[in-house]
């Protein structure tokens, strides 16, 4: 019997997402617990060394085992559950993916900075260092639609609540950090039109993700003003 699997999230985290991603292309069945990272339940705090979502409950004959770092969460579902192979049978392969999968979580701490500053400098620093990525990203894709061509992987996985960041930015701001890839573009919105990409996040998502900047004083938000 298949272990029973909980995820323990938060609505915003791009990191959660990626866990749903990966559960919903294997046909994984799963129970989401969502939680306040501002106010973190005490039986969180102890099954999560870092403090950090998400977290996978695996139920198993000795009781519930906790896992953490969405990366190692991915590798986990796709060591362990049916499905279409989300990772390359190619050992060579399979490190290029897991180095990619690393690539998007630095991208991701540049849009931590770029989301949350209130200083006009910094802004722009992250900017240019996020679409310098891209443009790095825009040399390796090839015909698409996702990473590697017709097959949805892991690093689609990691890609993809990167990009939807940037359809609520895009409401707000041209930050220009697409217009030189044209290949980076037609992934994101391939990416955009997958079903288990669409359904990781509630219906609210942009309003939650504009009330973040608005709590941060976010400069994009200023600029957009």
């Amino acid at each position: 019997m298949a272990a029973a699997l909980k995820l323990i999230s938060h609505k915003l985290c791009p990191y959660v997402q990626r866990a749903v991603i990966a559960l919903t292309e294997k046909g994984v069945p799963f129970e989401r617990i969502d939680i306040d990272l501002a106010d973190k339940p005490d039986w969180f705090l102890k099954i999560s060394p870092l403090g950090k979502v998400p977290v996978l409950l695996v139920q198993t004959e000795a009781g519930e085992a906790a896992l953490f770092e969405s990366n190692v969460i991915c590798e986990y579902i796709e060591d362990t559950q049916g499905g279409a192979k989300l990772h390359p049978q190619d050992p060579l392969q399979r490190a290029r993916h897991r180095a990619w999968m690393e690539f998007g979580s630095t991208i991701l701490s540049e849009l931590w900075g770029l989301e949350t500053t209130d200083d006009p400098a910094v802004f722009e620093t992250k900017r240019k260092a996020v679409a310098a990525k891209f443009a790095q990203v825009e040399k390796t894709l090839r015909a698409g639609p996702f990473f590697t061509g017709k097959d949805f992987s892991l690093v689609d996985a990691v890609f993809a609540p990167i990009y939807r960041y940037f359809d609520v930015f895009d409401q707000l701001i041209d930050l220009s950090v697409f217009a030189d890839t044209p290949k980076v573009r037609a992934w994101r919105e391939a990416l955009a039109q997958r079903p288990s990409v669409r359904t990781a996040v509630g219906p609210d998502y942009p309003q939650l993700l504009h009330a973040f900047l608005v709590r941060h004083d976010a400069h994009m938000l200023k600029l957009a003003a």
